[in-house]
């Protein structure tokens, strides 16, 4: 009967002091398989000794002999996975990550002093977690919830889900948020004239003007419950001249508004807002000005007969849902189980909010951490981050498993 050999398969256990040396390598003569880019997870006592005195020399300055720095936005390493660590260093090192600082430090080291110290820094135990705060960003809120609770107070005029049944108001259902946050802000600062608008909206933060206007977004557009007087034939000569912004049947592919199914009063008084000034966009002065009252009631009554269509609107995600997203790698609340993919729980949120930051930049190279990170804004980040600093970090033990026997 041969005797078993080893290969890198491993069992893991939470919550335990890292003992990266469960089974030296070196020692047997024995390689598990791509043994050079887990080679940390396997240190001996005294690479881990010599990898202590390395630190000491080079890397205590600014992540602290215990890994565990004060730095703003310098990363916790202690507890860190031992593989991750080795191959940061080596990218580092190769100059494929743009920190000049690192890239100096270790620039003459040989590859047998970054997996030591690597392996120092892995065998100690992680920082605390952070103290827990004053929530940021979305947190476990709904952004359309928060929006539709927001909005509660605008039915009355604007119609349940934002369909006007109120000539003279407009319908906001299918509108892009853009569009919708740049008209509450107007009436907000005054340079839209409405002094019940202003009102009304006088209280909101960014935060809710940001959630009405996706709650909007987000809902079935359709033609405004109000009659429309004018010429629907005429209205669509004239429309030709609006078609470059706001779509040949009124339906916008741009942050101009959609007028298709708008009320047709509404924009009878919109576009004469503009005509006279109380609306000041210099895209509408000019068009605005050359238009005659009967040719605005024909465009009213033409756009209230369109088809309106709802944008193609991305639903944000709430921090736990993106949560979820990251610890499909990370690990449950951060905590990787895989040597090569860091630990996130524990870690300094400043320096989480950077290196995504630097990911969706291109500053840092990884096509699926571009992609996870597409589409986050800085209060997603904000969250994100300083929901993996208050999770407590776990340690793992990385066991190398026999391969079945062979007879």
């Amino acid at each position: 009967m041969k005797r078993p050999h080893l290969t890198a398969h491993f069992v893991f256990c939470m919550a335990l002091p890292v003992l990266t040396a469960m089974w030296a390598p070196h020692a047997s003569g024995a390689q598990p398989a791509n043994t050079n880019e887990l080679r940390a997870v396997y240190a001996t006592p005294q690479d881990i000794a010599e990898g202590k005195r390395l630190a000491e020399a080079s890397c205590a300055s600014c992540h602290g002999i215990s890994g565990v720095t004060n730095a703003k936005g310098v990363p916790h390493i202690a507890g860190q996975r031992p593989a991750y660590l080795h191959l940061e260093l080596r990218a580092y090192q190769a100059g494929t990550r743009g920190e000049t600082s690192m890239n100096n430090v270790v620039k003459f080291l040989s590859d047998d002093a970054l997996f030591k110290v690597a392996a120092y820094y892995a065998n100690l135990d992680p920082a605390a977690p952070a103290p827990a705060g004053k929530s940021k960003g979305r947190g476990a809120a709904d952004p359309l919830a928060a929006g539709k609770a927001a909005a509660s107070g605008c039915a009355g005029c604007h119609g349940d889900n934002g369909v006007s049944k109120t000539p003279g108001m407009p319908s906001l259902a299918g509108l892009d948020p853009k569009y919708v946050v740049a008209a509450i802000t107007g009436y907000k600062s005054g340079q839209r004239k409405n002094d019940m608008m202003k009102t009304l909206v006088s209280g909101l933060n960014e935060t809710e003007i940001n959630n009405i206007a996706l709650f909007y977004a987000t809902q079935k557009p359709a033609k405004a419950a109000t009659p429309a007087s004018g010429n629907v034939a005429a209205g669509k000569t004239a429309a030709t001249a609006c078609a470059g912004c706001h779509g040949e049947t009124g339906v916008s592919s741009s942050t101009a508004p959609s007028l298709a199914g708008q009320d047709s009063q509404y924009l009878f008084t919109a576009v004469r807002a503009y005509k006279d000034g109380s609306r000041d966009d210099a895209m509408m002065k000019a068009p605005a000005a050359s238009t005659d009252d009967k040719t605005l009631k024909d465009l009213g009554a033409y756009y209230a007969q369109q088809e309106p269509q709802a944008p193609a609107v991305r639903r944000p995600l709430t921090t736990a849902e993106i949560t979820q997203r990251c610890n499909r790698c990370h690990g449950v609340d951060g905590n990787s189980t895989d040597p090569r993919t860091p630990a996130l729980a524990s870690q300094r949120a400043d320096y989480m909010e950077k290196a995504i930051h630097a990911y969706q930049k291109g500053e840092r190279k990884s096509s699926a951490m571009a992609a996870m990170t597409d589409g986050l804004n800085d209060t997603d980040i904000e969250a994100l981050a300083a929901h993996y600093s208050r999770q407590r970090a776990r340690t793992v033990v990385y066991v190398p498993l026999p391969a079945a026997e062979k007879k």
